[in-house]
């Protein structure tokens, strides 16, 4: 489905020859930790910072560095360090520059509240592809009422104004949720006096992966209405110009899939994948269902890409719900479903979702409204 939208050299050839060899992967995401620092009212993945269990199941520097080989044995170019928080791990800079040795373009997403010293050096001497920052709030009050931490909004803009000042590429984000939406035209504003590159903002808010019955309710009363979302995005010049632009392609009959019982028709492991914490593999970070995780500390990664990825992007609904609606919609380039969020949502991959569907109908309401006749 469609979303809305170092010069270093890679083993022993170039950067550009591998690009142009490459037809299969392209990038992963790691997971350093589950655990985070900050407790954010939205955060489908977060554990405690001091989470015992968690921090013993977290992939060791061995490890990565064996995942790491796999993926550039098969192509890939570029990973994403991610959390929880990476920075929580204490050998951070160890698994940063590990994966740089391996020749690979290294994208860090950071809350940036644990930036040090170390790591401004680090990022300096050898540069990521970027880093990418979520801002929760533009004041103080804000942000900490998301985070749930006390102190979080000043080290955010201590570390922030760091990594800025370094010279790194820093690109800049905001999740759109009820209890920032009276200031996310201040958090964009925020972000682009302190940013060239693009802002964006986020109003899909996944479920837990956990499946906590508490933090779900916490997240689903986070959500903002299909018609504020819709507001929102009218409000952006540049997403309102990429909607226009792209009205014959977002509401089109000819993207729905009604003669195809196959579940997944989006991108999920063409070109990606995702490794968790504890070294789960999985086909897009959201995918959590039964029988669509491999173990990499069970199995090698060429055996996951090539061998364990064919079968679940071969899965298949005899579903008629989901059949005769969500897989026919002329307008399913608009909606937040997919299999992964739908099983987030019910436990099951072909279930229809109701606020999904009425995000995609509000969507098409506006977007028409928009596109030349």
């Amino acid at each position: 489905m469609t979303q809305l939208v170092e010069s270093v050299a890679i083993q022993d050839f170039p950067l550009w020859t591998r690009m142009k060899a490459t037809r299969g992967l392209i990038s992963f995401d790691l997971e350093a930790t589950a655990r985070c620092n900050n407790n954010c009212r939205h955060c489908y993945i977060n554990l405690s910072a001091g989470d015992r269990d968690a921090r013993s199941r977290e992939l060791t520097l061995q490890e990565i560095g064996c995942i790491a080989d796999q993926a550039v044995e098969l192509g890939a170019l570029w990973v994403l360090i991610s959390g929880g928080e990476p920075l929580l791990r204490e050998d951070f800079p160890e698994i940063y520059m590990l994966l740089k040795r391996k020749g690979l373009l290294v994208s860090v997403f950071t809350n940036a509240t644990l930036v040090h010293d170390e790591h401004i050096a680090l990022f300096k001497r050898y540069p990521p592809r970027d880093i990418e920052v979520t801002v929760y709030g533009a004041t103080e009050e804000t942000y900490e009422r998301v985070t749930g931490r006390l102190g979080s909004f000043d080290a955010f803009t201590a570390g922030l104004n760091r990594l800025l000042e370094c010279g790194v590429k820093v690109r800049l984000k905001a999740m759109a949720i009820r209890s920032n939406l009276h200031e996310l035209e201040a958090i964009a504003d925020f972000c682009r006096a302190r940013t060239n590159d693009y802002f964006r903002f986020d109003p899909q808010l996944h479920l837990r992966f956990d499946g906590n019955e508490e933090r779900n309710r916490l997240i689903k009363s986070e959500r903002l209405t299909p018609e504020e979302v819709v507001a929102l995005e009218m409000k952006d010049t540049q997403r309102l110009a990429s909607l226009r632009k792209n009205c014959d392609i977002l509401i089109d009959g000819s993207s729905s899939h009604a003669a195809c019982d196959h579940l997944f028709h989006c991108g999920l492991g063409n070109s990606s994948f995702n490794v968790g914490f504890d070294g789960t593999f999985r086909l897009c970070s959201s995918l959590w269902a039964p029988g669509t995780t491999f173990d990499l500390r069970r199995g090698t990664l060429r055996e996951a890409w090539k061998s364990f990825v064919p079968k679940v992007r071969d899965m298949r609904s005899r579903k008629p719900e989901y059949l005769e609606n969500c897989r026919a919609c002329p307008i399913v380039n608009l909606c937040l479903w997919c299999p992964a969020h739908a099983h987030l949502e019910s436990g099951e991959l072909d279930r229809p979702i109701d606020y999904f569907c009425r995000m995609a109908h509000a969507r098409a309401a506006a977007i028409r409204g928009e596109c030349p006749e």
